[in-house]
């Protein structure tokens, strides 16, 4: 196996991990702080919060993890290890459909209606629309940690099934 191989196994860990992390942080902590308040500042803060995420820090592990696997899934194949080929291969479209796919067909529209309203002063109108919102963003956003996870798992398996080449 080449040196790249191992790099792009590597790059798909980094970046399938830090999008695992970055989904699990809204599941166990973001989403739960703000449910526990003013559903006013909840919705403020989700729409800032949604805003930010359009940046160059955020889209690589986004938009890129499942190419980087999809091209070590390549690597491997072409080296010879059509075990690791496999699991970098079921990690790229795994993620793709179920983490970034997901993302853009429900979370994105909803994030994008919510950016689109003006916070109602009325705490029981607020609260109206972020009960609206965020147990149906919340069941969606667990779906994608999960196929993440599992996604983290195949390039796992992908980097034992690699070290074992010879």
């Amino acid at each position: 196996m080449t040196t790249t191989t191992y790099g792009f196994g590597f790059l798909s860990l980094l970046l399938v991990g830090a999008i695992f992390g970055f989904f699990y942080a809204w599941v166990c902590s973001t989403m739960w702080g703000l449910d526990a308040i003013d559903p006013r500042v909840a919705i403020e803060a989700m729409q800032g919060m949604n805003a930010s995420v359009r940046n160059a820090v955020f889209a690589p592990a986004f938009f890129g993890t499942p190419f980087v696997c999809l091209i070590t899934a390549a690597l491997c194949f072409s080296g010879g290890s059509r075990g690791a080929g496999i699991a970098f291969a079921a990690a790229g479209l795994v993620y793709l459909v179920g983490g970034a796919g997901l993302t853009l067909a429900v979370n994105v529209p909803m994030n994008e209606a919510l950016a689109e309203m003006q916070v109602p002063e009325d705490v029981e109108d607020a609260r109206a629309v972020w009960e609206a919102y965020s147990p149906r963003w919340q069941l969606f956003n667990v779906v994608r940690t999960v196929v993440s996870g599992g996604s983290l798992m195949f390039v796992g398996l992908g980097l034992v099934a690699l070290a074992r080449v010879p």
